[in-house]
């Protein structure tokens, strides 16, 4: 970057050179070139200054003063130039009115202090000294600030650039003109930089500011070019927990805000990454599990042992759904997904959830829509965390998690390869997290009950002819609820039944036997508009399909 400064700077230093010469020799209008030369000369001294500091000088305003600088000092040249002529009647015919001076003259005070500030906000140690507005950034103050900051996070020292990233979040949180102008002005490259080498906080902040910088997909695509992926690969491997957190938080920003940067995300192992972390003291990280089939709650889960004794099966653990004390009965053994497990017991409480939840928040907006990774999500031990973490998670792991599971059974749906290899019956992973999501809706948990009945609804088509024990809480949910809620249990009840669903004969009696077309009756005739079409299409099916039993149980 000095070289490309430098070759910047020549030209108008050399400018400035020609100026200053061509006033000495000025035969017209002396006063006012000698008070050119004189602002002229002092320009040319910061201009020197700024070629002697090429390797600390921020490109972007460099780039913009010198410009401006350049233009005045070709102005100069050609009025000075006037000046010089030879001749009397050049003389008695150059006129040069006193503005053009003025104009001039201003210009050049403008470029002084411009250069000036531009020396100043790019020294290593500027202190807390305010630096003030320069002219180039008259129209628009936010743009000075965000110059003052970047500069910082180049020569800063580690403090002031962890601060000039936090000032550069506040920035970003305001408005997302703000996010535009830190990206367009090279903020990207120094805040990957503080996340890599940075200390604790000053990771922190670097993370939280390249989340919501990644707003829109001009952005992101910025982002990806100058190495998002490794930088977040390399944290979530080798970080603080807490940078860790903020880290997966923004991975779902990016994923959220630029869907194609999924894959980009998938190619660098980040999925295998986040539910490493999701199973940390959630799941024993080698064992084989099987579901009691009498089981209550997620709690009866059998663990095989990785300890000494290689045939043996630790024995089941039975845990009162009041209990949240499973971590003590799964074991953490040394990962083998490549993220360091050092340090990490020692973590508060606090940060060990708030990496769950934002290790989930992740993988749900990495899942939204894309099949490859919906595979590598469900292939883990995924399933099996979110059945964990749905019953005895924070609110916004259990949030995140039903959320995750929502958009990976929306996938299945529409997958029928995935649905078979991810869902099948007598998977125990499948089975632990269909009972939580069938107990929620059960409980009517209002936080939530709709991506639980909406993830019912995706895998209608994986249960079996006896597995009916999730359409009577949804049938349930048809009387005298929320027309929102209503309208998704029918929604999902209408899934069962439809013509795509191969048992949609046997599901169809089922709802009836519950009581549900009277339900759907009413929902039809008395129910919010919400409701009513979805309401009419599930009664439909219904009449279609078990006609008679419907007339019998309505004679």
């Amino acid at each position: 970057m000095a070289d490309i400064v430098k070759q910047i700077l020549a030209k108008p230093i050399q400018l400035a050179d020609q100026v200053t010469q061509a006033d000495d020799v000025a035969t017209s209008f002396k006063q006012e070139c000698a008070e050119l030369k004189s602002k002229t000369e002092r320009l040319v001294v910061l201009l020197r200054q700024a070629a002697r500091a090429s390797n600390d000088l921020y490109q972007r305003p460099t780039r913009r003063i010198i410009d401006d600088t350049e233009q005045a000092l070709e102005m100069a040249m050609s009025i000075v130039t006037k000046c010089c002529a030879q001749g009397l009647m050049q003389r008695v015919f150059t006129i040069i009115p006193s503005a053009s001076f003025r104009n001039l003259s201003s210009q050049l005070e403008n470029s002084i202090v411009n250069v000036s500030w531009l020396l100043r906000v790019s020294a290593t140690e500027s202190g807390d000294e305010y630096l003030g507005l320069p002219p180039i950034a008259a129209n628009e103050p936010i743009l000075c600030f965000i110059w003052e900051h970047i500069a910082i996070l180049y020569t800063g020292s580690v403090n002031d650039r962890s601060e000039a990233a936090a000032s550069l979040t506040s920035l970003a949180k305001d408005n997302h003109r703000n996010g535009k102008l830190i990206v367009e002005e090279g903020g990207v490259g120094p805040l990957l930089k503080l996340l890599k080498e940075g200390k604790l906080e000053g990771q922190e902040n670097a993370a939280k500011a390249i989340g919501l910088l990644g707003r829109d997909t001009e952005s992101v695509e910025h982002m990806v070019h100058l190495g998002v992926c490794s930088v977040f690969v390399k944290i979530l491997k080798e970080g603080s927990m807490k940078v860790q957190a903020v880290v997966a938080w923004a991975v779902s920003e990016l994923s959220a805000n630029y869907p194609k940067c999924q894959d980009l995300f998938h190619q660098h192992n980040i999925i295998r990454l986040l539910v490493s972390h999701l199973a940390f003291e959630t799941v024993q990280e080698h064992s084989k599990y099987a579901i009691a089939s009498k089981a209550t709650s997620i709690h009866a889960v059998v663990f095989a042992s990785n300890n000494n004794n290689r045939g043996s099966v630790t024995s089941v653990h039975k845990v009162n759904d009041n209990n949240d004390d499973v971590n003590h009965h799964h074991q953490h053994s040394v990962s083998t997904t490549g993220v360091s497990s050092k340090g990490r017991e020692l973590e508060e409480s606090v940060t060990k959830d708030y990496m769950k939840a934002m290790a989930a928040r992740a993988l749900w907006k990495l899942a939204k829509g894309n099949s490859s990774i919906c595979r590598s999500i469900t292939e883990s031990r995924a399933l099996l965390c979110f059945a964990v973490l749905l019953e005895n998670g924070t609110e916004d792991i259990q949030y995140n998690s039903a959320m995750a599971v929502k958009e990976i059974t929306a996938v299945a749906e529409q997958d029928s390869d995935l649905r078979k290899s991810a869902f099948k019956p007598n998977s125990p992973a499948c089975k632990a997290l269909v009972d939580q999501l069938v107990r929620i809706i059960e409980k009517e948990d209002l936080n939530l009950l709709i991506p639980c009945i909406r993830a019912i609804g995706n895998l209608a088509r994986t249960f079996r002819v006896t597995e009916t024990t999730m359409i009577s809480p949804l049938v349930k949910l048809l009387d005298e609820r929320e027309a929102e809620i209503s309208n998704e249990a029918a929604i999902a009840l209408a899934k069962f039944a439809c013509n795509d669903n191969y048992l949609h004969m046997d599901h169809c009696k089922a709802i009836v036997s519950m009581g549900g077309a009277k339900h759907l009756i009413q929902l039809v005739f008395l129910g919010e508009k919400i409701v009513q079409s979805s309401a009419l299409l599930l009664l439909c099916y219904i009449a279609l399909h078990v006609p008679a039993l419907l007339r019998s149980r309505h004679t």
